[in-house]
């Protein structure tokens, strides 16, 4: 896990401003949802024709995580999935749909505390303050998201026993679409409405 942490953790140090400046916005989000969705339908049909070479977790080696760790690199551009980029890349690296899975989540837990503790040291050395009542709100946020990450986990695991991942494939697409479509909907609507004064 600490391994493939490495090239996320040293990139997104390095370019995290720069994300943010050119890629936080509606387009690359919604090219990113359809990419993955379609990415995820080939992948899988792709390694329908090809035996895993590692099925537990324990197999995996240093040098297949850290590779992992690099397609968790593509998760640093908005709309692409942390799980989605790491599952994928360690699909097309041999490793079981399951294994591939239980691992993205054990990833999961430094590279979020991590992107977390960035955010929150650039916010304070902005000078900002957070007043008790935030500081509170922000613990409880952060409890609920876990014990609803631990459910959402624990009902993916048993669903990838039994199925692939073509419905995220095909639920992303139409995600990408909708949201792309909402945007240029709403932007046409102002301009009519400021194009009336």
């Amino acid at each position: 896990v600490v391994v493939a942490c490495i090239p996320a953790a040293v990139l997104g140090i390095l370019f995290d401003d720069w994300m943010e400046a050119h890629f936080h916005n509606y387009i690359v989000v919604s090219i990113m949802l359809v990419v993955y969705g379609i990415l995820f339908i080939l992948v899988e049909n792709w390694n329908k024709k090809n035996k895993p070479t590692v099925t537990k977790l324990s197999d995996l080696t240093y040098k297949t995580a850290l590779l992992i760790g690099a397609f968790q690199v593509l998760s640093l551009i908005p709309g692409t999935s942390r799980s989605g980029a790491t599952i994928i890349g360690a699909l097309l690296l041999g490793v079981s749909r399951y294994v591939a899975a239980e691992f993205t989540f054990f990833l999961a837990i430094p590279v979020m505390f991590g992107a977390s503790g960035l955010k929150l040291l650039k916010f304070f050395m902005e000078g900002a303050g957070m007043s008790g009542m935030e500081i509170a709100m922000l613990g409880v946020g952060c409890a609920v998201a876990f014990v609803v990450s631990v459910i959402a986990i624990k009902f993916l695991m048993g669903y990838i026993k039994k199925n692939d991942f073509k419905m995220f494939g095909y639920y992303r697409i139409i995600l990408g679409v909708l949201v792309l479509l909402y945007f240029l909907f709403t932007f046409r609507i102002k301009r009519k409405i400021i194009g009336y004064f």
